[in-house]
């Protein structure tokens, strides 16, 4: 058993935001491409972050039987990919997310779902 596109872009939207990753953006693109019918856009806070967000993204979408056909980038990089075949994934670190500023690069697509996370004050504990 599988989930629909919509419902695999929604749950890795809620596991990028369980691991508190920044400025989620969902953006379908099926009337712009043929690649995939959804983006999910995202950055963290450091290389250790971005990882967080990968395996949690991972974790809960094999929980409901749905495995990424390939993943690119580790522990160390500054950007990385996931490809779900209907759902592409970007984490990106803040820079390399500004740099390839892919939202303006497909700014055809519609977004469909925005979700601005305030980055933690210093002392917070968060």
């Amino acid at each position: 058993m599988g989930l629909e596109p919509r419902e695999q872009a929604d749950a890795i939207v809620r596991a990028a935001h369980d691991r508190r990753a920044l400025d989620i953006v969902l953006m379908d693109m099926r009337r712009v491409t043929t690649i995939c019918d959804y983006f999910v856009i995202c950055h963290g806070r450091s290389p250790q972050h971005l990882e967080a967000v990968r395996e949690e993204i991972e974790e809960q979408l094999q929980e409901a039987g749905v495995r990424p056909g390939h993943v690119e980038g580790d522990r160390h990089a500054q950007w990385v990919v996931m490809d779900y075949l209907d759902v592409v994934v970007h984490i990106f670190s803040e820079e390399t997310r500004r740099i390839y500023d892919l939202q303006r690069l497909w700014s055809d697509a519609e977004i469909v779902a925005a979700m601005e996370t305030e980055q933690d004050e210093p002392g917070s504990g968060g």
